[in-house]
């Protein structure tokens, strides 16, 4: 599932945003507006340098997420998903991964997080259709992190409260350095 490459980059909402912490409503016209939301979807993840994207990144409260992301075995997945739904693993598919995680929205730091080693998302394409995802290793946390986008959580909402506070501070100490950083690029 490719896309037509035509799309604009648009700025990500950072965490605070609002749009980043409440439910997405689901996608329900199927039409070139949100083909055109998909293709600025992908030009925005690809310009931020990212391998997930949720529409509320975007600005945009609807229930769509796009994709460009390998697996643990280092195969690519490109695509999107309206109206996901993340299944719940039967128990002898819960191994946990403890990896690193890290958001757009979130800008620097990153932070373990054990999530699942397999996912699978249901959910239609663009036109509606129905279609089924499913992943392992860094894609299954792909899928994952960007459902949890779209039911208004980010993965440090996921952390102890410490652990939240730290990447939290960590990020704006990021990002003043990095400000500091362009002022003198004048």
């Amino acid at each position: 599932m490719s896309h037509s490459g035509s799309g604009t980059a648009r700025p990500i909402t950072i965490v605070g945003n609002p749009v980043l912490h409440h439910p997405c409503a689901p996608v329900e016209k199927f039409d070139d507006e949100l083909a055109a939301l998909i293709d600025d979807m992908f030009a925005s993840m690809y310009a931020a340098e990212g391998v997930g994207l949720a529409a509320n990144q975007i600005g945009v409260p609807l229930r769509v997420f796009v994709y460009d992301c390998h697996d643990d075995d280092g195969v690519q997945h490109v695509g999107h998903v309206v109206n996901p739904v993340l299944a719940e693993l039967p128990p002898d598919r819960r191994q946990l991964d403890d990896s690193a995680e890290g958001c757009l929205s979130v800008p620097g730091p990153h932070h373990e997080l054990a999530r699942p080693d397999y996912a699978v998302v249901s959910g239609v394409d663009l036109k509606g259709e129905p279609i089924t995802v499913e992943g392992t290793g860094y894609f299954a946390r792909c899928l994952q992190h960007e459902s949890d986008h779209l039911d208004g959580r980010l993965y440090i909402d996921r952390l102890s409260k410490r652990q939240r506070k730290n990447v939290l501070a960590e990020m704006e100490r990021m990002q003043a350095e990095k400000a500091a950083a362009t002022a003198g690029d004048l």
